[in-house]
């Protein structure tokens, strides 16, 4: 091996050890691994940044700005409403909601699908003898496996059109993916419907996964100043100060029945006046001991007190994009900006005891917040998280818009579908219509964009290119070829598939394209057979991750609201990632002879 090909495959291990080990964003990873390439000499400093005017990048950003458009508008809202009448037996449930989920992600971004139906199944789940961990995975698999159907629906999709254009002067069209996407997403649905209640843990169904894991009275509690002791005359700084050292967080403080904005100064505390106290046992225990404060008992009297005054409690899920992702609750000044507080959090099922000051959040995260009612919708919101009480809404919405929004949306696809002008070109033109035409506010024309994935789409463009130019992909493909087995053309796209499901297992299915895409021509041109079947088992295989939480951001968005376990994944996952393979390899030779 030469020092570039030992380079550029020491760099990209280094960057899959980083992606596994998530202590840093994705696409600080990808980024940083293109600037070590181009120092490295392997990626030409001219060319470095290209990869962020590549087709592929700006499609991607492209159809994130559409998804968000089509559920702000409420177009895919009309569609979700069809879950309320399908809570009939968990087989039919769980097929509507993944029939459903697959089809509205085969036309927009699978994590905008999963977040218009996620609060839907959640709230119609609550109404049978099952709970939300029965359907919310199977609901996530089947978004990912909708994204096969069209080139819009996943980014793998976009990036292997774009190899194929390299490689042989035209791109793979819109519905070329649609004939093994429709086969390999029918009998994955299926497989759902039948066999999900069998391979997900029992617990995970019988639990109430969207309310018990953050039960409001062990977290909140209601304690009142008693005459004649210390907390009386207390001024505003000393009971901050020592619920700071006792790591409580006083949430509100009611005087003769009435909240008041904050705590009392000038005459501090007086005897009556009732504090709810957010904090752990032992934290609770510190402060009402030394304040010598009454504990109170009555939850309904608490909570009626708690939603008084336009008051409410919501609880939401983290979204993978959200701002609040790796940075503590502290960090947020929830209380300064929206006079609102976080009361208690929960993940992978479990509520979390701890200092919940120093909480770190991740994808997937429950939160209880409490705040005003009117400022609570515009927050949950710029904090980039989702609703779980009710369906999100995106903004005022209407069947005319809905119609207008679908209508330029399925304009843009037949421009590019007929060839009249590249993907890429189709989508901006749409873009830009739907805001002129008062579907999209210009203020909200970036919100929809997963910034992080473009930018690592962007990165690794570069660095994909520089894995083939230096010939390592060639190397890799003779390893392949020169195995001692016999190896046909078959046996080398199954082979070639399974490794692709494997990376994606823990790197983002985009990463997985971009590095697998052109291992796949290297194929075909070894074994002098067409390229078009290797490039889409790449495609296929590279948006099947279904074994872990962290393989796609759908599945770590469910695993807080669906208690799931890391393990929980691949009981479901792997089976499901045969049922792919098996059908998925006949239908590409099928349709794409080699």
């Amino acid at each position: 091996m030469t020092f570039e090909q030992l380079a550029i495959v020491g760099l990209i291990t280094l960057a899959f050890g980083l992606f596994i080990w998530d202590r840093w964003r994705y696409d600080v990873v990808a980024f940083t691994t293109l600037l070590a390439a181009v120092v490295l000499g392997l990626v030409p400093t001219d060319t470095a940044f290209d990869g962020f005017g590549h087709p592929a990048t700006i499609t991607v950003a492209a159809i994130l700005v559409l998804s968000h458009t089509l559920a702000r508008t409420g177009a895919s809202e009309m569609l979700a409403r069809l879950i309320e009448r399908s809570a009939v037996g968990m087989t039919r449930h769980i097929a509507v909601l993944s029939g459903l989920g697959a089809l509205m992600s085969s036309m927009m971004n699978n994590v905008a699908a999963l977040g218009l139906l996620m609060p839907a199944a959640i709230q119609t789940s609550l109404k049978t003898k099952y709970h939300a961990g029965a359907v919310l995975m199977p609901l996530s698999f089947a978004t990912i496996l909708g994204g096969l159907i069209t080139l819009l629906g996943t980014p793998p999709n976009i990036i292997i059109a774009a190899f194929r254009g390299d490689a042989v002067g035209s791109d793979f069209t819109m519905f070329d993916f649609t004939p093994v996407g429709i086969l390999v997403t029918g009998a994955g649905v299926i497989f759902l419907a039948v066999f999900a209640r069998f391979l997900i843990p029992a617990e995970r169904q019988t639990q109430d996964a969207a309310g018990n894991h953050m039960d409001i009275d062990k977290f909140v509690t209601e304690a009142t100043v008693v005459k004649e002791t210390d907390a009386v005359g207390m001024t505003r700084d000393d009971v901050i100060a020592l619920a700071t050292e006792c790591d409580v967080l006083i949430v509100r403080v009611f005087r003769r029945g009435r909240r008041l904005k904050q705590l009392p100064s000038g005459d501090g505390l007086k005897a009556g006046d009732r504090l709810l106290l957010e904090a752990s046992a032992e934290g609770l225990d510190r402060l009402t001991t030394e304040m010598n404060l009454k504990v109170g008992t009555m939850k309904d009297a608490k909570m009626e007190r708690m939603l008084a005054e336009d008051m409410d409690l919501v609880e939401a899920v983290v979204r993978p994009d959200s701002r609040m992702v790796g940075r503590e609750i502290v960090g947020l000044r929830l209380r300064a900006r929206y006079d609102a507080d976080i009361l208690a959090v929960s993940r992978q099922g479990r509520a979390f005891r701890g200092r919940m000051g120093k909480f770190r959040f991740r994808p997937g995260d429950l939160v209880l917040f409490y705040g005003p009612r009117d400022a609570m919708p515009d927050m949950i919101a710029r904090l980039g998280c989702l609703i779980l009480e009710q369906r999100t809404q995106f903004g005022e919405s209407s069947r005319r818009q809905a119609q207008m929004s679908i209508a330029v949306f399925a304009a843009a696809v037949a421009l590019a579908t007929v060839g009249a002008v590249p993907i890429a070109v189709a989508l901006g033109i749409a873009a830009v219509a739907m805001v002129v035409l008062g579907l999209l506010p210009m203020r909200e024309i970036y919100d929809g964009i997963d910034w992080p994935v473009v930018v690592l789409i962007g990165a690794l463009i570069p660095v994909g290119d520089a894995f083939e130019s230096t010939g390592t992909t060639g190397l890799i493909a003779q390893a392949i070829l020169d195995s001692p087995l016999p190896i046909s053309p078959i046996a080398v796209l199954t082979l070639l598939m399974v490794v692709t499901m494997a990376l994606s297992a823990a790197l983002n299915n985009a990463a997985t394209a971009v590095i697998m895409g052109p291992v796949a021509l290297t194929l075909a041109q070894r074994l002098d057979i067409n390229p078009d079947p290797m490039l889409m088992g790449v495609a296929v295989a590279a948006s099947c991750a279904f074994v872990t939480p962290i393989g796609h951001q759908n599945n770590a968005l469910v695993m807080g609201p669906g208690g799931y376990a890391f393990g929980d994944y691949w009981r479901l996952g792997l089976p499901l990632s045969m049922v792919v393979l098996i059908v998925a390899v006949p239908a590409i030779l099928l349709f794409w002879p080699l």
